[in-house]
């Protein structure tokens, strides 16, 4: 399976070395850390018993941006209420969901640090959320738990056939290739003063949201790129 965890900001190491047994039981070996707290650390490869491979081939990033760069699709774990919606979906679906995409390309699941979980800055970078149904007085779940519940019907899922759906004639954009859109859409919008930075409200993470959904292909994002990049012209000549 084509198929990444990230964890982000990871504060002890025996969840990691937990979270690569998780993975290796279930047959997935691709694991990045963004900024954990303490890694490499003997607790870790205490907790990973056994699974130490995954653990030496872990990367260690400074960014989300960093580890997602290559992936076409991402989704990332959350129990929170957020202000603005995305699309959610509970671990099955998510999981047939994610084997589909795994045709397509690189894809990726991501988890937040212990106490306060994934933030908004890093779901701007992720195309659905995973949430997983608990006590609703008792939601705390461990983060090796959360990753075991997931790799599990990631294994299921990939037993199964299913319908893949629509075929694009190109691959879809990765994670840098759409971050490098956002960012010339942004200054494009801030250029023609419809962006304002002192009131900016939520305009580009609901943007962010219309383009995740619409999930545009290489072609599509060169094109859009085109289009932006005329529009620069045509106001720098006026």
């Amino acid at each position: 399976m084509s198929i990444r965890i990230v964890l982000v900001g990871t504060t002890h190491p025996g969840n990691i070395g937990a979270v690569a047994r998780a993975m290796k039981n279930m047959d997935l070996n691709d694991l990045i850390l963004v900024n954990p707290k303490c890694f490499p650390h003997e607790d870790a490869t205490a907790r990973a018993s056994g699974a130490s491979d995954v653990l030496d081939a872990a990367s260690v990033v400074t960014t989300l941006s960093k580890a997602l760069i290559d992936c076409v699709y991402v989704v990332g774990a959350s129990a929170r209420d957020r202000a603005i919606n995305w699309p959610s979906m509970q671990p099955r679906d998510c999981a047939e969901r994610m084997i589909l995409e795994s045709k397509k390309g690189k894809i990726a699941a991501v988890f937040g640090p212990e106490k306060t979980g994934l933030h908004n800055d890093d779901l701007d970078l992720c195309h659905a959320l995973l949430t997983i149904p608990t006590n609703q007085n008792f939601r705390s779940l461990n983060l090796a738990m959360a990753v075991q519940i997931l790799t599990y019907e990631l294994r299921v899922a990939s037993s199964l056939g299913g319908n893949p759906g629509f075929k694009s004639e190109a691959s879809p954009a990765t994670g840098d290739e759409m971050e490098h859109f956002y960012d010339h859409l942004e200054q494009t919008m801030i250029d023609l003063e419809f962006l304002d930075l002192d009131n900016p409200r939520f305009l580009m993470r609901r943007l962010r949201r219309m383009f995740i959904r619409a999930r545009p292909d290489k072609n599509e994002i060169n094109i859009l790129r085109g289009f932006l990049t005329a529009i620069d012209r045509k106001k720098g000549s006026s």
